[in-house]
């Protein structure tokens, strides 16, 4: 978005309904008592029993419950330092069912996020995130060696039963090295209160005003590869998530899984975040004005070019322009400057096209320059472009044609009047005078006309001779002009342009947006926007005015058209919104990059003297390219982090080393300082990663957080927060977890290069 509110997000512990799902029974009875003493009938009223069922998700989860998860899906990158996690939309659907182990706390969900690296999983094999289709029979009966979810005390019916679901069988030994540990499960789980304004996105997480359930793995991908993360179900594995507790014979584990997505962690990935944003902005470091959009020409232009060509072409591509082919109307080929609408520099006022009277050929809006013998086609294609798209519409060419029709029969009646007599002038029908109105109203009008009807008719002979009419005078376009341009004339032109111009102005608003209009004329060459690269731009509204000029212009056959034309132009624009604003000038920005592909939909916070700056149009032009335009020209542009915008992980103290991963702390005390960074770190000399990861039994690298236990990060955390703690909670454990998403702040000069007149 172009700004947004400040960003407020309150965790919560965890969110449990007033009844978990299962089966009810509600009892009635009905005792009848005296002085404490029962004095029911003989015999008593039966007792009604009933029964009711509280369903929620338990096999099978809709899609549509995931708002979000991250990494993103196929995303590649740096996540060595990242604990997954995904986002539900309903928050209580963690804590709807219970699970029932040991040591589990009262708030601890029955979900679990559980991070599998490829090869792992005999299921998936490839990392693909593949599952086995099996039905909740199978998934809790799997056969010999393979232990299932205990689920014999809850009365599954045999339909079910017979339902599918999707599955998979987990190593016994990495089951165990994975799973959270009973008393760890409900640190990984809390509730978002997400406070602010909604925002439209494609992808990633959408931090719109509501209540979420997140969860998060306990697995960092440290070593390079793919990933899956599979949202599992721990229902049923009471007492069996701790080391010891799955017996000898148990060789896999299988798990209902609910949602999968897979991830690449490569810390060389070229769809990391932070380092996408950082090779964007990295021309600029040495010269902001290598983000303008423009060509820029290596060593010399030419050795026989002299100076003052080489100068002058230096010059025509600092202003934007692009040299292509062009055809002389006398055959011969040489070649024109053209330039589309975003430009480096804000363009010179040219002629008004908004103004122009109508025109049927493109050669009114040609510059030609005597010195050097060339033509700046800009634009002359822009009109040409206006006109092809209105006449490719079958809509808009039609509704602006017979709009035409409408106006000239009009005005052609109206002149027509205006050169007769007086006698036709006042009984024409139109009576666009109102004449005829007034003598119906005149007082003894009704009088007159019963007199005259009860005279006796006339003989042939001797009827009145008709009144002679004058010779119509033919009107001069001044004069015409005069006619059409009088009061109640005017008004009834103005009506019927405004009547059959419903659709229009609508339709040049897009265009004025430039909708429709191809990409190699907003960007005549490749060069200018190559990949992983941002390019800043200011909109030339004179080549605006001439592609609505273009389309204006369709259907003007005769000079009646070409007069009633401003009528016409009067009543579209009366009903268009004004997006032209060429006293501060429209701006924007176009980025091609992987981070576009990835992430279709991340923050764009643009802001002018510490205000918003407004957003007219933010659109995919390609997979990878996106296109952002702004009403007012801002100081400062603020791209974030796509993705969540929030998520949870480690961070590097900078000291480098084996081990100097830490975790930036957050003020976890109520108050207005609650989350806000302490500028200090845990631990302060780094060596998190040594301290609080599980020891693997059977070699590898650790990658697994302990929570809980002699290496437990929450308890040595919450020490060091405050040295009478002993615990957090699941709330202040997740916000000391939290990764603040990565900025790249681009600072605009106030004073842009401005294009001398031509």
């Amino acid at each position: 978005m172009s700004g947004t509110e400040d960003l407020r997000v309150a965790f919560h512990d965890y969110r449990r309904p007033l009844a978990p799902a299962g089966v009810y029974t509600l009892t009635a009875e009905h005792h009848l008592t005296k002085d404490g003493n029962r004095v029911d009938v003989n015999p008593a009223i039966p007792a009604t029993t009933q029964q009711f069922e509280i369903r929620a998700v338990r096999f099978v989860l809709d899609p549509s419950s995931v708002h979000a998860h991250y990494p993103a899906e196929g995303a590649a990158g740096d996540f060595s330092r990242t604990l997954p996690h995904i986002t539900l939309d309903r928050s209580i659907l963690p804590w709807e069912r219970l699970l029932k182990a040991r040591a589990v706390p009262e708030q601890a969900p029955w979900l679990a996020l559980m991070v599998f690296r490829a090869g792992e999983l005999p299921d998936d094999p490839e990392g693909l995130g593949q599952t086995t289709t099996r039905t909740v029979a199978e998934l809790r009966s799997p056969g010999d060696g393979i232990l299932g979810p205990d689920l014999s005390d809850t009365g599954i019916t045999p339909g079910i039963a017979a339902s599918r679901c999707q599955s998979i069988d987990v190593p016994a030994t990495l089951f165990t090295a994975l799973v959270p540990r009973e008393e760890e499960l409900n640190y990984l789980a809390h509730v978002r209160d997400v406070s602010t304004r909604p925002q439209r996105r494609d992808d990633g997480e959408i931090l719109t005003k509501g209540q979420y359930a997140v969860l998060a793995a306990n697995r960092l991908p440290r070593q390079p590869g793919t990933y899956t993360a599979h949202l599992v179900s721990l229902e049923g594995f009471n007492g069996k998530l701790d080391p010891g507790q799955l017996g000898g014979s148990v060789r896999f584990v299988r798990l209902c899984v609910l949602h999968s997505w897979t991830f690449t962690s490569d810390p060389a990935g070229t769809r990391d975040p932070a380092a996408l944003l950082s090779n964007l902005v990295a021309p600029a470091r040495a010269d902001r004005e290598n983000l303008t959009l423009r060509l820029r020409p290596s060593g010399s232009v030419a050795a026989r070019s002299t100076a003052d060509a080489e100068q002058y072409a230096r010059r025509r591509l600092h202003l934007g322009y692009t040299p292509l082919p062009y055809r002389l109307l006398s055959g011969e080929t040489t070649y024109g400057w053209y330039r589309g609408p975003l430009v480096p520099v804000m363009a010179a006022e040219t002629r008004d096209f908004a103004r122009d009277t109508p025109k049927t050929t493109a050669d009114h809006a040609l510059i030609y320059e005597p010195e050097h013998g060339l033509f700046d086609v800009s634009y002359a294609a822009a009109w040409t472009l206006g006109r092809t798209l209105a006449l490719s519409d079958p809509d808009y060419s039609e509704e602006i044609t017979r709009a035409r029709r409408e106006l000239a029969n009009t005005a052609a009646t109206m002149m027509a009047l205006a050169t007769a007599g007086p006698g036709l002038a006042a009984a024409d029908p139109a009576d666009l005078d109102g004449r005829t109105l007034r003598e119906v109203a005149a007082p003894g009008f009704a009088t007159d006309l019963l007199d005259a009807l009860a005279r006796p008719l006339a003989p042939h002979d001797q009827a009145p001779a008709p009144a002679r009419r004058s010779r119509r005078t033919r009107l001069t376009q001044q004069s015409a002009r005069a006619v059409l341009t009088a009061g109640p004339k005017a008004a009834a032109l103005q009506a019927t342009a405004e009547r059959h111009t419903r659709t229009l102005p609508g339709w040049l608003d897009e265009l004025t947006l430039l909708r429709r209009v191809p990409f190699n004329y907003l960007v005549p060459h490749p060069a200018m926007l190559p990949p992983e690269s941002i390019r800043l731009f200011r909109i030339d509204e004179n080549w605006i005015e001439a592609l609505l000029a273009g389309a204006r212009d369709v259907g003007v056959h005769t000079s009646l058209d070409a007069l009633v034309d401003t009528t016409l132009t009067a009543a579209i624009d009366s009903r268009r919104t004004r997006i032209r604003t060429r006293e501060t000038g429209r701006v924007g920005l176009l980025i091609r990059s992987e981070l576009v592909e990835a992430w279709p939909v991340f923050d764009i916070l643009t802001s002018a003297g510490g205000a918003n700056v407004a957003e007219l149009r933010r659109d995919h032009l390609a997979p990878d390219t996106l296109l952002l335009l702004l009403d007012a020209l801002p100081d400062e542009i603020v791209i974030r982090e796509p993705g969540q915008g929030i998520h949870f992980g480690i961070d590097s103290s900078g000291a480098g080393g084996e081990d100097d991963s830490v975790l930036n702390l957050r003020e976890h005390r109520p108050g207005d300082d609650l989350g806000y960074p302490l500028r200090r770190d845990y631990p302060a000399a780094g060596g998190l990663l040594t301290r609080h990861l599980r020891l693997p039994n059977g070699g590898g690298a650790p990658d697994v957080l302990a929570l809980r236990g002699d290496r437990g990060l929450v308890p040595a955390l919450a020490a060091d927060l405050d040295p009478t703690l002993s615990d957090l909670a699941p709330g202040e454990f997740a916000l000391q977890l939290v990764n603040a998403p990565v900025e790249q702040r681009l600072t605009l000069d106030s004073a842009p290069d401005q294009e001398s007149a031509r």
